[in-house]
């Protein structure tokens, strides 16, 4: 049993009566719950001061604290993990929300990006919060590589996969590139690549790289390595994640101190911070998770819950994941459901695509 089950279990009846209809109140309103609320709600006749007892019993337990002096009660960020590991009932998906979700599929002639980024829009729109979709890197094997100068500070690299999918990508060379040395560095690639993925070719062009050192021109070398990072670091992360409906987030009721951390939590999302961590969170296991607030570290400083989902392959292996982003007071028991689904939608999009 988990510490949110124990607690429960320790509480008699009544206790764990007030705590649930505070906290479902608290995220159906988002005020403080008050206990003359409370007495008209009550499964059984009870008085406002016992209610008032209890309310700070829970208070005292560290679930629930009052937000000012005189008006009443609101969740923690425990008293908010306790409920949703001890007391959320998830309810089914709901027949508008699965139809808006499935209008998102559209044709099959939509490349993957397309798609993902529809379906991320759609579940914004659905849930009114920020969705995050992490696609998936290209995993076909290469069949050639190219590096073309666009300048002295702007290099393109060309990814021409063994499926036809074709990848452009800017990144900033070294210093003193020259076209043979970017020829060089092309070939030295393609030499190498046939039949590999980009995550199988990076263990193979360090260890070449080590072992050939004296073999190829240091510039060229220098190329291969920027080339490499536009590939494997923050900016690739930085393509395949998709946030859609960040307006959300921002409304003219919401407090000026709120606004801030979650243009925080913008900024973070737009400086590619941690971003690798939102599938290594999804990555843990099966199904739906739920961070409340300072639980998920990108997420800390924006008084945020991210509800986020990993989703499969055709081989049942994780390749990224879906999540919707919202105040602490989310509707957790219809967005669970509707995240669930979105992770399954893409999981089958992407298996049939592949």
């Amino acid at each position: 049993m988990n510490d949110a089950g124990k607690v429960l279990e320790e509480m008699n009846a009544r206790s764990r009566e007030v705590f649930r209809r505070v906290v479902e109140t608290y995220l159906a309103t988002g005020d403080p719950v008050g206990s003359r609320t409370l007495t008209r709600n009550m499964s059984e006749k009870v008085s406002a001061a016992t209610i008032r007892n209890v309310m700070q019993d829970l208070e005292y337990l560290g679930l629930l604290n009052s937000p000012h002096v005189s008006a009443g009660r609101i969740p923690t960020q425990e008293g908010l993990r306790m409920f949703v590991d001890g007391l959320l009932e998830v309810g089914d998906l709901n027949s508008t929300d699965r139809q808006m979700i499935d209008a998102t599929l559209g044709s099959n002639s939509d490349d993957v990006g397309t798609a993902l980024d529809r379906i991320g829009s759609a579940l914004s729109g659905v849930t009114h919060g920020a969705s995050l979709v992490l696609a998936p890197k290209h995993e076909a094997p290469i069949k050639h590589i190219e590096f073309v100068g666009l300048g002295h500070d702007r290099a393109l690299v060309v990814l021409v996969f063994a499926d036809g999918h074709v990848e452009n990508r800017i990144f900033t060379p070294p210093p003193g590139q020259t076209p043979s040395s970017m020829r060089e560095a092309a070939n030295f690639l393609n030499a190498l690549v046939e039949g590999k993925t980009l995550s199988g070719l990076q263990s193979v062009i360090a260890k070449e790289i080590e072992s050939r050192r004296q073999e190829i021109d240091q510039l060229a070398q220098q190329l291969v390595e920027s080339g490499l990072a536009i590939w494997e670091g923050e900016s690739d992360n930085y393509e395949r994640l998709i946030v859609r409906g960040r307006s959300n987030l921002l409304n003219p009721e919401t407090e000026e101190e709120d606004l801030d951390r979650i243009r925080t939590l913008f900024d973070d999302l737009e400086r590619k911070r941690d971003i690798a961590e939102f599938l290594e969170l999804a990555d843990e296991g099966e199904g739906v998770r739920i961070f409340i607030g300072s639980e998920n570290k990108l997420f800390s400083l924006s008084g945020s819950s991210l509800v986020v989902s990993p989703y499969m392959n055709a081989d049942r292996k994780i390749i990224g994941a879906v999540g919707v982003i919202g105040p602490t007071r989310l509707n957790y028991g219809r967005i669970v459901p509707i995240v669930d689904y979105t992770a399954q939608i893409v999981g089958k999009l992407i298996a049939d695509r592949s």
